[in-house]
């Protein structure tokens, strides 16, 4: 079963949201600025499928998503919300 998300901080980012899940997401803290040094990783490279993401911060308690300035939040968290379910 995947990763559910209880709700959407802000942060002081406008290009950033902290995603707080149902429950921890990882053993072991992990960041990743762009698609290519995901790979392997298969939370993050479906993070960074969804348009607009362009870093991912994988958190013992939570997941942080920045996104381009262009890109719309509501698809963006729609999109996070399947990749947490399908991948998390």
């Amino acid at each position: 079963m995947g990763l559910r998300v209880t709700s959407f901080e802000a942060t002081p980012n406008p290009n950033a949201t902290k995603c707080i899940v149902d429950r921890p997401p990882t053993d072991r803290p992990r960041s990743y600025f762009d698609a290519e040094s995901a790979s392997g990783d298969p939370l993050a490279e479906a993070l960074f499928a969804i348009e607009g993401v362009t870093t991912v911060l994988i958190h013992t308690a939570f997941i942080t998503v920045n996104k381009t300035p262009d890109a719309d939040w509501g698809a963006v968290r729609a999109g996070v919300e399947r990749a947490l379910v399908e991948h998390g």
